[in-house]
């Protein structure tokens, strides 16, 4: 074989392979940004950080989680109103979010017992007599 078959054939074998991996990439649906409107949030950032510096400043944990059985409690007074969010790093569609609003505190348990096994960030945003918070805590269910 001489030296022009030689690149002709390289050239050839680099052009299916990149190809091959556009062709692979393009077929990927499971790619998921952290949120949809990144840019928004980021600009919101400074509230966030006001938020967590408020929820730091209590005296008992807020957010607590009983990995025998599976309960995510909520260590709220009443009247307190926010948001659990459920978060799956890995996987975005099965995200879910609760709103609560704490009217008995026997009742501030959160059941995660059905969510897919593995690695989930629970993030806990709401508001008591004026002022938000925000905590966030990583299990493994």
């Amino acid at each position: 074989m001489d030296w022009g078959k030689g690149i002709v054939l390289t050239i050839a074998a680099f052009v299916i392979i990149m190809i091959s991996m556009v062709t692979i990439c393009v077929k990927q649906d499971d790619i998921h940004l952290v949120t949809q409107n990144y840019y928004e949030e980021e600009i919101k950032y400074q509230d966030q950080i006001e938020k967590i510096i408020n929820a730091t400043l209590l005296e008992e944990e807020v957010l607590t989680f009983d990995t025998q059985a599976k309960i995510v409690a909520l260590n709220l007074p009443i009247g307190a109103k926010g948001t659990l969010h459920l978060f799956r790093p890995s996987d975005a569609r099965l995200d879910q979010k609760i709103d609560f609003d704490i009217a008995n505190p026997a009742e501030n348990a959160v059941n995660v017992g059905a969510l897919k096994p593995g690695y989930w960030r629970v993030k806990l945003t709401w508001e008591d007599q004026g002022k938000a918070y925000y905590q966030e805590k990583q299990i493994n269910i």
